[in-house]
C-alpha cells in the first residue's frame, strides 16, 4: 500500500471509508513524510524497541513506527477508525490496534506482555484538549516510559520546557520537569495536517529521569502548593498559598515556612525553580509533623 504521508493517499482512504472528522476526538492527520522522519529520529526508535503509540488515526504515523521498531500497540478511541486502521496496517505483522479510551488503558499490563516490563517509548499525535491529561497520567501512574514524543499545540510544548520567570513557566512546566527531561524537536505548521489546526504545533520528547531531579518527602503536597500558587499567579506565594482550598496552612506558618526555605515574603511562585517548591515543600511538612497537624 501507498504510504499515508502522501496527502492523495490519506484522501482517498477517507473517501473511499467515508470517514467524517469528529471534532469531539480532536482529529487532524499528519501528512508530511518529513515531520514524519523527524518524529521518529526525535523517539530515537529502533529494532529494539516497543512502542505504544496513542491516537494513530488512519495509520500514518503507525506504518513509519512498525518500519522503525520491532512492535508496536496502536491505542485508538474513536472505533470508525479500526477498520481503516485494519486495511492500511495490514502489511505489517508487528502492530496490535486496541480500540479503547487511553486513559483507561493499563500501560503497565501492556508492557509487561509485550516488552517484559521494560521501559517502553510512547508515540503520539495528541489531541490538544487531552495532553497533559494523557502526558501525566503515564508519569504519575509509574507506567515504565523510557521516553513520551509528542505532537502538541505549540503554546503547550513551550510550556512544558519553560523557566522560572518566563511568561510560559507555569504548573504544567514544573510537572512535567519533575519526571522528565523536555526537548523540543520541531516546530510543525498548519498545513502539515488534514484538516489544517487553527494553531501551530510542534514535536517535543519527554525523556523519563531514571529519578526525580529534585527529593522531596510528599510529592502530594508539592504538587498542591505549586497548583496553589500559579492558580492566582499575579498574587505573591504567600497569599496563593493562603487563599488555596487544597491547603490548610495559616499565615503565619507559611510566613514561617518562607523564611525558613530561604525564601522573601513577597516572592512570587512563578519566579521559584522545582529545586525551591521541593524544599518548601519539607519545611511546611516537617512543620506539620511536628505540631500534629494535617498537611493538606
Amino acid at each position: 500500500m501507498d504510504k499515508l504521508s502522501n496527502p492523495q493517499k490519506t484522501i482517498e482512504v477517507i473517501r473511499k471509508h467515508g470517514f467524517d472528522f469528529q471534532k469531539k476526538f480532536g482529529q487532524n492527520f499528519l501528512i508530511d513524510t518529513h515531520v514524519l522522519d523527524k518524529i521518529i529520529t526525535a523517539a530515537e526508535i529502533t529494532k529494539d524497541d516497543f512502542v505504544v503509540e496513542i491516537g494513530p488515526g488512519i495509520g500514518t504515523m503507525t506504518q513509519a513506527l512498525a518500519e522503525a521498531a520491532r512492535e508496536v500497540t496502536a491505542v485508538e478511541i474513536d472505533r470508525k477508525l479500526i477498520p481503516i486502521l485494519q486495511e492500511t496496517l495490514s502489511g505489517y505483522d508487528n502492530v496490535t490496534i486496541l480500540n479503547q479510551d487511553v486513559l483507561k488503558t493499563d500501560i503497565a499490563a501492556i508492557a509487561r506482555e509485550k516488552n517484559g516490563g521494560q521501559p517502553i517509548k510512547v508515540v503520539a499525535n495528541l489531541p490538544y484538549y487531552i495532553t497533559t491529561p494523557i502526558i501525566m497520567g503515564l508519569f504519575e501512574s509509574r507506567v515504565p516510559v523510557d521516553s513520551i514524543t509528542v505532537m502538541v499545540q505549540k503554546e503547550v510544548a513551550q510550556r512544558m520546557q519553560a523557566e522560572p520567570g518566563t511568561k510560559d513557566y507555569g504548573a504544567l512546566s514544573l510537572a512535567v520537569q519533575y519526571y522528565a527531561q523536555p526537548y523540543l524537536a520541531a516546530n510543525v505548521p498548519p498545513n502539515c495536517f488534514i484538516p489544517r489546526p487553527n494553531v501551530g504545533s510542534a514535536v517535543i520528547r519527554l525523556t523519563r529521569y531514571p529519578q526525580p531531579p529534585v527529593q522531596v518527602k510528599d510529592e502530594r503536597l508539592m504538587f498542591a502548593l505549586i497548583r496553589a500558587s500559579f492558580n492566582q499567579r499575579r498574587k505573591t506565594l504567600l497569599n496563593g498559598l493562603k487563599n488555596s482550598s487544597e491547603l490548610q496552612f495559616s499565615r503565619e506558618e507559611i510566613l514561617e515556612a518562607l523564611g525558613e526555605a530561604g525564601l522573601p515574603e513577597n516572592v512570587r511562585g512563578e519566579t521559584l525553580t522545582l529545586a525551591q517548591f521541593a524544599a518548601l515543600s519539607d519545611v511546611l511538612e516537617k512543620q506539620k509533623n511536628e505540631k500534629g497537624g494535617r498537611l493538606i
